[in-house]
């Protein structure tokens, strides 16, 4: 039996591993890997299109997802992480979490029999990287050379876009006010990952010549108390027609949503004709399929994709 395989953080994969999963994601007719299993989705944070996504690619791929909202499993409430992983997985073939604190999930994965994803943390937002990928090849033709320049807040989807970059053949490129940039270490992380990663003081030389630009909200859940002390470190930061203009002419807007228009990225910008944000959002199911569809077949010892 392969041993067990998670997946917490994009680099949990390696670059032919991640490049399978984005082949699953595509593939026209997925094996039911998990006919007549289920899987058990936790959301200690409410979520629209993770749960949708997530529930979908399950039932694509013949299983049956069960979610559960926070107050039911109340995780180091009433039980602790570790308890809560060992009962799911006596139940499910794999369990889907989307958490505050990452190390719930890295809990999780230490005790449980079956593979643990991550729905989103603090730290990381893998499938979303994914996703991300999935519309960059569909709307530049591949990542291999392409630029993409994320502006905003240095948060969970950044880190994990900049890695599944990295690992790609893309040139990461990102501009955040100071206070809330990646660390050194994250950086680190990044360039390990095989590419570089460069940090500009100003989101137009970020965004100069670049494939890909990218935002995502100043204050993710969690942090509404900052959000006018975010707003005020965050101004210059917004994406409009006239930052737009500095990238390439073919260029692409994503955004993981929700957006908030007027805010990190004007109206115009966000349903504009470069926008490929419903594609984006979209391929969040592809995303699931494709690595619910790996972790599984690495499940039961790399049975034939």
């Amino acid at each position: 039996m392969s041993p067990l395989r998670h997946l917490l953080e994009v680099d949990d994969l390696n670059a032919d591993e991640m490049q399978d999963v984005l082949d699953r994601a595509t593939h026209p007719a997925p094996t039911k890997v998990l006919d007549g299993m289920g899987m058990a989705l936790i959301f200690a944070k409410p979520s629209a299109r993770t749960r949708n996504s997530t529930e979908m690619a399950v039932v694509q791929l013949g299983g049956h997802p069960l979610s559960i909202r926070a107050d039911e499993v109340s995780i180091d409430e009433r039980e602790s992480a570790e308890d809560v992983a060992r009962t799911l997985a006596s139940y499910h073939a794999a369990i889907g979490a989307r958490v505050f604190g990452h190390d719930v999930l890295e809990r999780m994965a230490a005790v449980s029999s079956v593979p643990i994803v991550n729905l989103l943390s603090d730290d990381a937002h893998p499938l979303q990287a994914v996703a991300d990928l999935l519309t960059i090849q569909a709307a530049t033709g591949g990542t291999e050379g392409r630029t993409v320049a994320y502006v905003g807040d240095g948060n969970n989807v950044l880190r994990s876009l900049a890695l599944a970059g990295a690992m790609s053949g893309m040139e990461v490129r990102m501009a955040c006010p100071p206070g809330y940039r990646l660390s050194e270490a994250d950086l680190d992380r990044i360039r390990a990952a095989g590419g570089d990663a460069t940090v500009y003081d100003r989101p137009v030389e970020a965004v100069a010549g670049a494939d890909v630009i990218y935002t995502d909200v100043w204050a993710s859940m969690g942090q509404e108390a900052e959000a006018e002390s975010r707003r005020r470190a965050f101004e210059g930061f917004a994406i409009d027609d006239q930052l737009l203009s500095h990238a390439s002419d073919k260029a692409v807007f994503l955004h993981c949503l929700p957006a908030h228009r007027g805010e990190e990225a004007s109206a115009s910008v966000v349903d504009g004709p470069q926008s490929r944000i419903w594609e984006q959002a979209e391929n969040r199911m592809h995303a699931a399929r494709g690595a619910l569809w790996w972790l599984i077949d690495q499940t039961d010892d790399g049975a034939s994709a």
